[in-house]
This record gives C-alpha cells, sequence and structure tokens, in this order.
C-alpha cells in the first residue's frame, strides 16, 4: 500500500495525466500518483523519463539488463514488474528478464551483459563499488559515450527505485500480464 494518497482532486491536469498513462501503460502509474502531491517533482520526473526515452545508444537488452539488476538490488517490487512489461514490450528476450534475480549463476548471460550487470550491481550498492577495472571490461565493449550513457541509466534507475521503495509501492500487475511463464 503506498505510504501516500494516489487520490487526488479531479483538475484538468490529474485528468490529463491519467489518460496519457492509461493509454500508454494501460494503467495510472502508481509513482505518477505519487508525484502529483508536488507539481514541481512531477514536471521533473516527466520531463526527465521524456528525455531519457530518446536516449538510444545502448540496446534495449543492455538497458534492461542493467535497470533491472538495480532494481532487484534495491528490492523495488514496482520496478521489477513494471520493468519485465516494459522491456518485454521493446522486444527483450524473456529467458534473459525471467533469470535477471539469478543472473550471477545463470547461463543465458554473455560476457558482455555480464559485464553490464556487474557495474549495474557495483553501482547500485552503498557505497557503489565500481573499480577502474570495471570500467575498462566495459570500455573492450562500448563506447565512451555508450559507458556515460550506462552510468546515467543506472543512477536514474537507483533514483526511481528508492523513490517508489520509499513511498511504499509494490508490483501493480504489468508483469502478470505479460505471460512470462508461456514465453
Amino acid at each position: 500500500m503506498p505510504r501516500v494518497s494516489i487520490s487526488h482532486p479531479r483538475t484538468a491536469k490529474v485528468r490529463l495525466l491519467e489518460w496519457f498513462s492509461s493509454r500508454k501503460y494501460g494503467a495510472v502509474l502508481q509513482p505518477l500518483q505519487v508525484s502529483m502531491h508536488n507539481s514541481r517533482v512531477l514536471t521533473t520526473m516527466i520531463v526527465t523519463e521524456l528525455t531519457v526515452g530518446r536516449w538510444r545508444s545502448l540496446t534495449p537488452t543492455q538497458t534492461a539488463l542493467a535497470t533491472m539488476v538495480s532494481a532487484g538490488d534495491i528490492g523495488c517490487s514496482w520496478c521489477m514488474d513494471f520493468g519485465v512489461w516494459e522491456h518485454l514490450n521493446q522486444g527483450v528476450d524473456p529467458v534473459k528478464l525471467r533469470e535477471v534475480p539469478n543472473w550471477r549463476e545463470s547461463a543465458v548471460y554473455t560476457d558482455a551483459e555480464r559485464r553490464v550487470m556487474e557495474y549495474a550491481s557495483a553501482m547500485t550498492q552503498s557505497p557503489p563499488t565500481v573499480t577502474d577495472e570495471m570500467v575498462s571490461r566495459l570500455q573492450a565493449e562500448l563506447s565512451e559515450a555508450q559507458v556515460v550513457e550506462l552510468t546515467a541509466l543506472i543512477a536514474l534507475e537507483n533514483q526511481r527505485s528508492r523513490f517508489n521503495f520509499a513511498m511504499g509501492l509494490t508490483s501493480q500487475g504489468f508483469k502478470a500480464s505479460c505471460d512470462l511463464a508461456d514465453r
């Protein structure tokens, strides 16, 4: 149960945001509902997400693995739930998404994908445990621009996951609509 109310006065802005969220995602996203309590926070989050949505130097799989590992390490069930739905819709292999919680032991990942996940996990630790060697191994596979984008994406997922976890947001049922077990 969210730690703050997800109901709001039915202003034009609220109705517009709910309409857009429902149309794009099939439901009103709970982080959106929580953020509506502070219009400046809400605006910043929307602008950030719209901007990040245009980043394209990483593959959808690299993005998915980095963000899902980060969300999993933090323990954000909302982010894991939504992440599965979002990344399946972007064409990411469902087997790779299903194995994220066991990525260290799973045989489904390439060495390059493991380096991305190792980096995401190291960035998510408190304090972060990123090493020069980790970044050097990434740079063998990714350009400097891609390493910068990967780092920014993981940092953003840390923000999202920590916000959602602290606000008490849990699975909203997106993963259930994917029939992940059947893929």
